[in-house]
């Protein structure tokens, strides 16, 4: 039986996935498997209150043993938005899209509100501050999709952690994770074929022995709808592959580090991550 699914499984995945099994309709789902990443906004404004909404939505998000560590920073004045655009100028939409916001993992609260002695700039209170976040982040995501508008967030933050801590006045133990474009989309976008669960979900134990051949016919069938053998990174250093596909395009970007000031800049803030 056709699973109801049929197409937007095979919209994300490339092929018609097996559920194995019949599953019921879920418009929930089925919008899930349809999101897209939006970098290109309509000029109008998102109200306020659509905004207030979704991020009442955010913050209903799960969190690890009740210590609710997530905070987001919402940058309604333009000069803090104009000085992080202007970090990353191959990323125009951090400055035009309505709606900029920032979602934190915040460690300090718990140390603030405590009547006794917190222990919480471990790598564990990191950790567990960082999850927090993206959670948050993620259903924040989910719920602006969910009333119509679009995303597109933006980890990069980090690479320049030094200036962007400095512009969005980050005290100790608070850090930003990534940050949110939200505005209503002006182009449908596109959706991003993702790895074969073949790849990603394991059962019982973890195992890999068909990792190769999987992301091998992942290359190819994400390259026979959206090719980017023209957008080749670096052949300079690594010439012109003949066949240009995800995984050789990811290898190159691996190479060369990212958010290399980081882990001093967490140091600085009050984090040990070696304990």
């Amino acid at each position: 039986m056709t699973s109801p699914y049929s197409e937007e499984l095979t919209a994300r995945f490339g092929y018609d996935l097996d559920l194995g099994g019949d599953v019921e309709d879920n418009s929930g789902i089925r919008q899930i498997l349809l999101r897209r990443t939006h970098r290109r906004y309509d000029p109008r404004p998102v109200p306020a209150p659509l905004v207030r909404l979704v991020l009442a939505a955010a913050f209903s998000a799960s969190s690890k043993s009740d210590f609710q560590q997530a905070s987001v920073l919402w940058l309604e004045d333009r000069a803090p938005r104009d000085r992080l655009a202007a970090l990353f100028p191959d990323m125009p939409w951090i400055g035009s899209a309505p709606v900029f916001l920032v979602f934190l993992g915040d460690a300090r609260r718990l140390e603030r509100i405590s009547k006794h002695p917190v222990c919480n700039g471990s790598l564990e209170g990191f950790f567990n501050a960082t999850v927090d976040a993206s959670l948050a982040l993620q259903t924040c995501i989910l719920a602006a999709e969910a009333v119509g508008l679009g995303t597109c967030p933006i980890s990069v933050l980090r690479n320049h952690i030094d200036a962007v801590g400095e512009v969005l006045g980050l005290p100790d133990k608070v850090f930003p994770v990534a940050g949110l474009c939200l505005g209503y989309p002006a182009q449908q976008g596109f959706i991003s074929m993702r790895l074969s669960p073949e790849a990603t979900v394991h059962q019982d134990r973890y195992h890999d022995s068909r990792t190769i051949p999987t992301v091998n016919a992942y290359d190819r069938r994400r390259d026979a709808r959206h090719s980017i053998k023209d957008r080749q990174k670096s052949p300079e250093v690594f010439g012109v592959a003949e066949f240009y596909g995800w995984s050789e395009d990811k290898s190159r970007q691996a190479m060369t580090p990212e958010g290399t000031g980081f882990a001093a800049w967490l140091k600085a803030h009050g984090f040990d991550l070696t304990k």
